[in-house]
């Protein structure tokens, strides 16, 4: 009897792999010459470089002071290192003798011209939800107008089996959103295209959507915030913990400025998707993205900031000065940070106030800390306009007392094991964006 159960297991499952792997393997596509590859308009060739930007695709297959597109763009996961690939029109090291056929295989399932699966770092998740036009006209961009460049792509160091190529069909079977890009017929046209780039090339969601264990996003909390390259990527819905309620317009100048006076200024793995990435795209999608988050945050556009009164509190604390002799953080503060982030009348221009700031109200100090550490440069956050960073100058006893400070002087309970965590950041390797 024990024989028979046995076999019976071993044989299903000898079955079940056996359907797997027929599930799993997909064919190559045979290459191309450059002879072979369609002409492109350049209406087409224009709109491909405006959808690759607006992908950040030089951002993630470009490693600091590197050839952009040419790979090797380091990302750290919990499962191990990845390297981008190089996606030049380069034939050996490249996608040169990739046709547009392969291409759209991979924007669209995350496997390679030679049928092996690529990583979900890859968002292909993301990009099947764009049209087939979009997807051919930035494969046209790439083939036509990206210089080929010939660099060989490091090996990942992700350990066996997760290296696996075949396995990676198993975890999209389990976590992967494959579905095409549907508009909503309740929402306007305007909202619709926010909804296709932020959902689509934009890919928002792939830093703002909190994953599960094996790094599936979790579609039922969407854009409530997740933890990115070392950094929070704060929740962009009705959960946001910002004290000042996120409005469309507020999104638009954050996104076409890099920085909104009530919430805070982009840094981070956030700054190149301004300044780099969305300020390609047309003044009509921005408002579009703008005003499809803005629906998501679930706030009324009619309300003005400056009349809330968590706002005012703010402003008029500033003229209350604490005891610098017994406030060692406000001592600190008023020292280092008080003469940039002071608003002298009743309303918050240029550099944020720092208590209403979404970094100092997330339930995680990491933003904040970051950006005291490392300060924001010229190319983040408001162009030209440039912060100091402490890292030289600040212990991590003295970063916790200001971060313990802005705490409380925000109302909000101060954050478990600062000092300790201010020494973790400082430690960890630092993220190049």
């Amino acid at each position: 009897m024990l024989k028979r159960i046995v076999y019976s297991v071993s044989g299903a499952a000898i079955v079940g792999l056996g359907l797997f792997i027929i599930y799993a393997w997909q064919p190559a596509i045979d290459p191309v010459t450059s002879s072979t590859i369609n002409s492109y308009s350049p209406e087409v060739i224009a709109q491909g470089k405006t959808l690759a930007a607006a992908g950040y695709c030089s951002t993630c297959h470009t490693p600091p002071g590197g050839i952009a597109y040419a790979g090797n763009y380091e990302m750290h996961t919990e499962f191990g290192t990845i390297y981008s690939s190089n996606i030049t029109p380069d034939v050996e090291t490249g996608i040169g003798n990739w046709s547009e056929e392969a291409f759209m295989r991979a924007m669209r399932t995350g496997v390679s011209r030679d049928g092996h699966h690529l990583l979900p770092a890859f968002p292909y998740e993301h990009f099947n939800k764009m049209t087939d036009d979009d997807i051919t006209a930035i494969y046209a961009y790439i083939m036509t107008s990206v210089p080929a460049i010939n660099q060989v792509k490091k090996d990942n160091g992700i350990p066996f089996p997760l290296n696996i190529s075949m396995l990676q069909a198993g975890w999209k079977l389990l976590f992967a959103d494959t579905d095409s890009f549907q508009p909503n017929s309740a929402k306007s046209a305007e909202w619709n295209r926010g909804a296709y780039l932020a959902e689509g090339i934009a890919h928002c969601g792939a830093c703002h959507t909190p994953r599960n264990a094996l790094g599936g996003e979790q579609y039922s909390k969407m854009y409530q915030g997740a933890p990115i390259d070392g950094w929070i990527a704060p929740s962009l819905t009705s959960t946001s913990t910002s004290p000042i309620p996120w409005r469309s317009q507020d999104f638009y100048e954050y996104l076409t400025t890099g920085n909104s006076p009530y919430h805070g200024s982009a840094a981070g793995p956030m700054a190149p998707v301004m300044h780099k990435g969305l300020s390609a795209l047309p003044d009509s999608d921005m408002q579009a993205i703008s005003g499809y988050f803005g629906d998501l945050a679930r706030t009324n556009d009619t309300d003005e900031p400056d009349t809330n009164t968590t706002l005012q509190a703010a402003i008029a604390a500033q003229h209350t000065q604490p005891n610098h002799q017994v406030d060692e953080g406000a001592r600190l503060y008023a020292t280092a940070c008080q003469a940039c982030h002071y608003s002298s009348d009743q309303l918050v221009k240029g550099r944020p106030l720092l208590t209403i700031g979404s970094a100092t109200h997330l339930d995680d100090p990491t933003n904040l800390i970051n950006v005291i550490l490392d300060g924001v440069r010229a190319d983040q956050g408001i162009s030209g306009i440039v912060m100091p960073g402490f890292r030289g100058a600040l212990s991590d006893e003295d970063i916790s007392a200001i971060a313990a400070y802005l705490r409380q002087s925000a109302g909000e309970n101060t954050w478990p094991k600062l000092q300790q965590k201010v020494g973790e950041i400082r430690n960890q390797p630092r993220f190049e964006h």
